[in-house]
């Protein structure tokens, strides 16, 4: 098993920065720096001068430690992320507010990270926008945080049972994790309305996130008790089903990356979409992240969604 650090690095990273907090007003009124007035972005340097697409969401869409990963907005947003692939393709001029630890309340409210406050992310969608996509919920109510803080830290217990998935049973037999799903995928309905209302020419395209564990078998970069993996897979299959019912209710596309990444989880060796909590030889992505693969193949997906 990985060394305790070696865990809590990946558990840091999934989660946003350590000093980042949720944008809710309390947080604002307590923080000095979320008086710096944050301003909703421009274009990134050296877009395309073409239709304008937005980018909004968390690390899995900001892809943290993919070369070349920018610090300076303490957002980990790198620029080969799955935006910047598809603006390239298809010569939109992007602006991307992508931001690691956000979740749909960063939509509206500001955000703070290590290198000060971030400006809501629907701010940064003009109504003439061309295209909107938005990769987020699984910041949302704390499932990421908890469920890989859990998971992680109590494989050791017992091994060869399912300790995390016994830690997420409530009093009244419902599961802590798959309890928030619910609340998730109304959230994410809400937003992409809010968002087609904003820019109401828009295609906006709604973007799953990777299965991270196989259907069987472990593996050592992921240390998991062995009933564990099971417990996982379910939760991600939960919250796949609830942002594709989101993306159907709200009338806009989505683009299923959990079915797409079958074969692909943090297992599947040099065929892996998402990282362990240990880089592999010769890639880089953040713990527990997507690899450059991995943006590459959402991008793909985005760009298909787009021309059904």
């Amino acid at each position: 098993m990985k060394s305790v650090a070696g865990l809590l690095l990946a558990i840091l990273v999934l989660s946003g920065c350590a000093d980042a907090s949720g944008p809710t007003a309390d947080a604002q009124a307590q923080t000095p720096a979320a008086s710096a007035s944050p301003t909703a972005p421009a274009p990134s340097p050296g877009a395309a001068d073409g239709p304008i697409y937005v980018a909004l969401g968390d690390s899995y869409t900001a892809a943290p430690g993919v070369p070349e990963t920018d610090d300076d907005t303490g957002c980990g947003r790198s620029s080969n992320n799955y935006p910047s692939l598809i603006a390239a393709e298809r010569q939109l001029s992007l602006i991307d507010v992508s931001c690691s630890g956000a979740d749909t309340l960063a939509l509206v409210g500001t955000q703070q990270t290590s290198a000060g406050p971030i400006a809501p992310q629907l701010l940064a969608i003009p109504d003439d926008a061309a295209l909107v996509t938005m990769g987020m919920g699984g910041n949302d109510e704390g499932l990421f945080r908890d469920l890989v803080t859990t998971c992680l830290s109590v494989a050791g217990e017992d091994p060869s049972g399912s300790p995390c998935r016994d830690a997420m049973v409530e009093a009244d037999g419902g599961d802590l994790a798959l309890d928030r799903v619910a609340t998730i995928q109304t959230r994410l309905t809400s937003a992409l309305t809010g968002i087609k209302d904003r820019a109401p020419q828009a295609q906006v395209v709604l973007v799953g996130y990777p299965q991270i564990v196989p259907a069987q078998g472990s593996c050592d970069i992921l240390p998991l008790a062995a009933g564990d993996y099971a417990y996982i897979r379910e939760v991600t299959v939960a919250l796949g089903e609830a942002t594709a019912t989101a993306a159907a209710d709200a009338g806009t596309e989505y683009a299923d990356v959990l079915a797409a990444s079958k074969g692909h989880d943090v297992c599947a060796g040099p065929a892996a979409w998402v990282n362990g909590i240990a880089n592999s030889v010769g890639r880089a992505a953040a713990p527990l992240h997507p690899f450059a693969e991995g943006q590459a193949a959402v991008a793909d997906l985005v760009l298909a969604a787009l021309d059904d």
